[in-house]
């Protein structure tokens, strides 16, 4: 086994964070179908099926290192919103939660010297400073625009695909 008994249970934990996160995604998105917010519902989509390929890079090294996989239970998304912003807020939240699931996991691969799982979790360090950023800007941009002019937020994301 290359990996300790403590940190495969935590990145089984982690394994139930990141699939919680893709259902919340779907909720996300459900919430901004139903407004008839189609980009918005589009970016929350594709950030679930990101958060389902984060949840499987972790069952994949958990099987390389013959780490004993155990995939938790996972809660129930919050299902409904009052406004985009409330929606958008519970993602930089979420974020901001995984960001600190992650170096929790770090800090125990560097006390362990466990320097395979240390490489593999600074790819997770380094795409929750991306998706915090990516968030946090959407969430000012909706602050900004407010509830009544959300189909500026729309125009915004294309830009944003357009410059990307």
């Amino acid at each position: 086994m290359l990996i300790s008994k403590e940190l495969a249970a935590a990145f089984n934990t982690q394994i139930g964070h990141e699939y919680g996160a893709g259902l919340q995604y779907v909720a996300i998105a459900g919430y901004f179908r139903q407004e008839q917010l189609t980009l918005l519902a589009k970016l929350f989509f594709t950030q679930a099926e990101e958060e389902t390929q984060h949840a499987m890079k972790f069952v994949q090294y958990m099987l390389d290192t013959k780490g004993d996989l155990k995939i938790p239970a996972v809660p129930a998304p919050k299902a409904t919103f009052k406004s985009a912003e409330e929606a958008v807020q519970a993602a930089l939240t979420w974020e901001e939660d995984v960001t600190k699931q992650i170096t929790v996991l770090m800090d125990l691969a560097v006390k362990q010297n466990d320097y395979l799982a240390q490489s593999f979790l600074q790819w997770f360090i380094d795409e929750q400073l991306e998706e915090v950023v990516k968030m946090d800007r959407l969430l000012n941009v909706i602050r900004k625009s407010g509830e009544r002019n959300l189909l500026m937020v729309e125009a915004y994301l294309v830009h944003i695909e357009k410059a990307g």
